[in-house]
């Protein structure tokens, strides 16, 4: 029997050394982006690739929330092993937070109707570590975070997962299929695209999605369907460093002298 993998990846926003915050304040202008796939995302394709490549009827479908730009990153997944590729976006999705994209990816999962969803632990951008979560809910689904080895045979009803919990402790367990994985780094080593595979990429076609396509309303995305919003972005003041000179007991009472007026001007 066929097995399905979708891997949800993003294309993540990077920032030059300098920027400038979109008038609104409530965003860095997009002028100063550097755009990439994530790299919690990166391993999570690799694993999907590493099981089709092991043998068994595997088809690794990768998909992704956002604009035309991220095109570039789901052909990079393309270039590295992925079958298929889709691309999800209406203009109503601007503003989405976590929740709200998971919502978008649960309806997505309802119509590829996966196996398995691989999804990475976090984003490099935002850090929120919260769709892999939200989607697994939203679906009713079996869920493991923090995922950093995996052992499955194609059209197996189950999985057996290492994970990594708090104080350095793993957890080796199974979890039923279908099921929802968050990824961590280090599971695997991701592989670099080799020329013939980025043009094989750039010939095949990217999937575009809608709202409607999916069964969504407006209502249901951007900041009415998200949970949180953001409020303002700034740029925090810097502090500042001194060094502390001389012998050590020099150092010592400046030292001293600077908790002591800290103490004094918190007081």
């Amino acid at each position: 029997m066929a097995t399905k993998i979708l891997v949800a990846v993003k294309q993540v926003t990077a920032l030059d050394e300098d920027f400038e915050i979109r008038a609104d304040g409530r965003d860095v202008d997009a002028d100063f982006f550097l755009r990439d796939l994530n790299e919690w995302d990166d391993f999570s394709l690799e694993e999907a690739v590493k099981i089709k490549e092991a043998g068994g009827e595997v088809e690794v479908v990768v998909v992704t929330v956002g604009p035309e730009e991220a095109d570039e990153s789901l052909r990079k997944c393309l270039a590295k092993g992925a079958d298929r590729a889709i691309r999800i976006w209406d203009e109503a999705m601007e503003g989405s937070d976590s929740q709200a994209i998971a919502r978008v990816l649960a309806a997505a999962v309802q119509q590829q109707n996966p196996d398995l969803v691989f999804a990475g632990v976090q984003s490099s951008d935002h850090s929120f570590a919260s769709t892999g979560i939200a989607l697994a809910g939203l679906l009713n689904w079996p869920h493991a975070a923090v995922v950093n080895q995996f052992e499955f045979s194609p059209g197996a009803t189950q999985a057996v997962i290492r994970r990594e919990l708090e104080g350095g402790v793993l957890q080796m367990m199974s979890i039923d299929l279908p099921a929802v994985l968050s990824i961590q780094l280090g599971i695997n080593t991701p592989r670099y695209a080799s020329l013939r595979t980025i043009k094989q990429a750039a010939a095949k076609p990217i999937e575009q999605v809608g709202l409607s396509d999916l069964g969504l309303s407006a209502t249901d995305v951007g900041e009415a369907g998200s949970a949180s919003r953001v409020r303002r972005m700034y740029i925090p003041e810097k502090g500042r460093a001194e060094m502390i000179e001389g012998s050590l007991a020099e150092q010592a009472a400046k030292l001293a002298a600077i908790i002591k007026e800290f103490k004094g001007a918190s007081a």
